[in-house]
């Protein structure tokens, strides 16, 4: 198989994350992690548009709320906040708080997010002032309209890459600090994830040589796509088997995360970190076309 991989043009993001390729607008939002912005490619325009959240440091994801054109959930430190942007203007406005967790756990903030199916918020938290690998004080949630988030998962290092297969019923979700990907049991009426099993591991035979995952995504036949950290690699996996498939390449090391988009879902977007002094291209977002394979869009956060 030949793939193709291409950077976006002026799509530079210090710790780029998040992707969520929304079909409404033919666009792929993402955000820039430690600086609190926002960003959008516009697939027609082939053209980043980039905006700070006043008043914010972190942006760990953005979320489209369904029905709100110009609304996103966004995690602000430990906050998830609604903001208002067109999607153009270079600053973007906190207009409330949905919820918070962990308020008094300072140390810790948001990371990886998303509407799962039926629109419901899965996302989680790590430490990110200490060492995250030793104090193993983050947390996995769910959230519905009209409800408070609860804990699915303690016992948590880095809060990372989420994914759903609706036709195996399987919810998949990776903690970096344990080098591997989980599948759960998933019930959609009820958003219940049970028996969680192992189904790829990145240890390698020495400790520093382990690969982080970072982000996940799925495509139509069920196969997961993981981002390594520090890697410079996306692994196409058989879940079932455990089995890679193929190994994606990119000029730069950090790959944090990826999400199927363009008009025929068929193009992977992702995106990387420039984090520890990674020489440049790092910190670009990615496109890889000629994958034969599709995916599915985003869903909005319902609130």
């Amino acid at each position: 198989m030949s793939y193709k991989v291409e950077p976006l043009p002026d799509s530079f993001a210090g710790l780029g994350e998040g992707p969520h390729w929304d079909v409404a607008r033919q666009s792929l939002y993402y955000v820039d992690l430690e600086a609190g912005s926002l960003l959008r490619f516009d697939y027609a325009q082939n053209k980043v548009y980039k905006a700070k959240i006043e008043g914010e440091t972190l942006a760990g994801f953005v979320l489209p709320v369904e029905g709100r054109p110009q609304e996103f959930a966004v995690g602000c430190g430990r906050r998830v906040v609604i903001v208002n942007w067109d999607g153009v203007s270079t600053t973007a406005t906190v207009v409330r708080t949905l919820f918070e967790v962990q308020p008094l756990m300072d140390k810790n903030r948001l990371n990886d997010a998303k509407a799962d199916p039926r629109g419901r918020f899965f996302g989680g938290t790590m430490r990110y002032i200490g060492d995250e690998f030793e104090f193993r004080h983050g947390e996995l949630y769910r959230w519905e309209a009209g409800g408070q988030a609860s804990v699915i998962k303690g016992d948590v290092g880095i809060s990372n890459g989420l994914a759903w297969d609706v036709k195996a019923k399987k919810f998949y979700y990776i903690d970096t600090t344990d080098y591997e990907v989980k599948s759960y049991d998933y019930d959609f009426d009820t958003g219940v994830a049970t028996n969680p099993k192992v189904i790829f591991n990145l240890r390698k035979n020495s400790p520093k040589d382990h690969l982080l995952p970072d982000g996940l995504t799925i495509d139509t036949e069920g196969n997961l796509y993981v981002a390594t950290f520090n890697g410079a690699t996306i692994f196409k996996v058989n879940p079932n088997t455990g089995k890679i498939l193929l190994e994606i390449k990119f000029p730069t090391k950090q790959i944090t995360s990826a999400a199927f988009g363009g008009p025929n879902l068929d193009i992977l977007y992702v995106t990387t970190a420039a984090k520890f002094d990674q020489p440049a291209p790092a910190g670009t977002t990615y496109k890889v076309t000629g994958l034969n394979a599709t995916g599915y869009p985003g869903v909005n956060l319902k609130v």
